[in-house]
């Protein structure tokens, strides 16, 4: 069985992130700019004299498809690499995934990860 390692993280953080996962040996990953809030909400910034309200922080998405055995594995190199200590660092969620396949080959299961 496969999981999938979903994890929203501060832009800055994504090429530490990158290579800890090439260098744990992770070949392949998705990524995508997202925008959203938790506990930080937005943030206010002043542009020629005006204040203006950001009310979404842009953040980055991360998605890794992995063996069930490294899924924890994962799970903690990301969280370590992209750990600033403060709010707004983002959130990390492993799901189960029923079923892979590569388009290409049409290998299924562990042999398509």
């Amino acid at each position: 069985m496969a999981h999938l390692v979903t994890a929203v993280i501060k832009p800055f953080k994504l090429d530490e992130v990158k290579e800890a996962l090439r260098g744990a040996g992770m070949l392949g990953l998705t990524v995508s700019e997202v925008q959203g809030y938790g506990r930080q909400g937005g943030k206010t910034e002043t542009f020629r004299g005006s204040e203006y309200t950001i009310d979404f922080v842009p953040k980055v998405r991360l998605e890794v498809i992995v063996e069930s055995t490294d899924a924890d594995k994962v799970l903690e190199l990301i969280a370590t690499a992209a750990r600033t200590g403060k709010i707004g660092d983002g959130k990390i969620w492993v799901t189960s995934v029923e079923q892979v396949l590569r388009i290409r080959t049409g290998e299924m299961g562990p042999d398509a990860l």
